[in-house]
């Protein structure tokens, strides 16, 4: 009998799910249910006095768990479009990373996180410029150089109306993917909350979008808050987000893997078991 993840894989694509450390008993449940395991260097990240280090506790955690599963190494401060500069202490730490685990590719949010040195506490949209995707583009080509990966970017949820724009979403990601060769993450439940929140139109953003750039898809269920739609990952995945999923998948011929993404503060609420139930109707509904 196949497990969940040698179905995946069979239709072209491995399954993949977030570990953030702290939890062993979690990853040697989930571990033979995926492809690949999604590692955040922020996330496994601790402070000690003024630089971060990653936690060797979470790293020997996948190295004796993760049951050789290949890495999808997945950033989240780098800040690639700020224009005084990047985040260097996340590189500092990519770099401490990728000699540690055996990574399919690495990736980054299509945002920023900090302006002029500051952090935000969030992450902000870029303004779709001619501008701004020139300076994505020469960072982009600065990774492709340094690392001997390919790398990929995310698109993220719009938290502020948009900035007057020389393209549009999908026209943005196609013109950096083209001029980089770079890669692409869809998070489509990313498009289902810009969607809810200010009526973005998706059908005419995935018409646009040039598929064969998309090599991973990522998944997530949150929360309704007084009306917005929160890009939290705290809940299973609704079945609207599967069938967007399902749709991408049929148009995407070099995806690679497909990732549910769930923040370590939920796994207590919803339970081992049940993160292990949902990765295995994911694998289920997505390889049919």
């Amino acid at each position: 009998m196949e497990t969940p993840s040698t179905q995946t894989a069979a239709h072209g694509f491995g399954l993949a799910t977030t570990y953030e450390g702290g939890d062993a008993s979690l990853l040697e449940r989930i571990a033979p249910l995926v492809d690949y395991l999604e590692i955040t260097p922020d996330s496994i990240a601790r402070r000690m006095n003024s630089s971060a280090r990653l936690d060797e506790s979470t790293l020997a955690e996948i190295r004796e768990l993760g049951r050789g599963r290949k890495a999808l190494v997945h950033g989240v401060g780098l800040s690639i479009g700020t224009a005084s500069g990047w985040n260097e202490d996340y590189l500092r730490l990519l770099d401490e990373l990728l000699p540690e685990v055996d990574a399919l590719w690495h990736s980054e949010h299509l945002g920023l996180t900090m302006i002029e040195g500051e952090h935000l506490g969030s992450m902000l949209a870029l303004p779709r410029t001619e501008r701004m995707l020139e300076l994505v583009c020469e960072r982009v080509r600065r990774l492709q150089e340094a690392y001997s990966l390919p790398f990929l970017v995310e698109n993220i949820v719009h938290l502020l109306p948009d900035a007057p724009a020389d393209y549009s979403d999908a026209g943005f990601l196609n013109a950096l993917a083209g001029r980089t060769g770079c890669g692409l993450i869809l998070d489509v439940y990313n498009l289902e909350c810009d969607a809810h929140n200010y009526g973005f139109d998706i059908e005419v953003f995935l018409a646009e979008l040039e598929m064969q750039h998309v090599r991973e898809i990522h998944l997530a269920g949150g929360v309704l808050h007084r009306g917005y739609r929160l890009d939290v990952h705290s809940r299973l995945v609704a079945d609207s987000t599967i069938a967007l999923a399902r749709r991408v998948i049929a148009q995407a011929p070099n995806l690679g893997a497909v990732t549910y993404e769930l923040l370590p503060e939920a796994v207590p609420t919803l339970g081992h078991e049940a993160v292990a139930r949902e990765l295995a109707r994911l694998s289920s509904l997505l390889a049919s």
